[in-house]
């Protein structure tokens, strides 16, 4: 059994933009998901900053990096892992895009 999920097409995501997966079951730990799309790939972080929660999906998409719209923390789209001088790190979600449909491992 596979825990791929299709959760939109890619074009639903804007180039060097992002759109959020809702998670709805409220389980412990659960938050959304930012997918950011960049010139040629997709990304999954927790949407939320490992500064003080910022919601990463509304940051600038520059390169393979996000900046958080609060404070100004950039992440690394690859890793989720903030650029010193910066610590911490955005929970990773493995993403694949097939035939023009974006899937999630949960």
């Amino acid at each position: 059994m596979s825990d791929w999920q299709a959760v939109c097409n890619l074009d639903d995501i804007p180039r060097l933009g992002s759109r959020v997966v809702r998670r709805r079951s409220g389980g412990e730990g659960e938050d959304d998901i930012a997918l950011f799309r960049t010139q040629g790939e997709v990304f999954a972080l927790k949407n939320k900053c490992p500064h003080k929660g910022g919601p990463l999906s509304e940051g600038i998409v520059h390169g393979k990096a996000v900046t958080c719209p609060l404070h100004g923390w950039k992440l690394r789209l690859e890793s989720g892992e903030a650029v010193a001088p910066d610590v911490g790190c955005a929970r990773r979600h493995p993403v694949k895009v097939e035939n023009g449909v974006v899937y999630l491992q949960f």
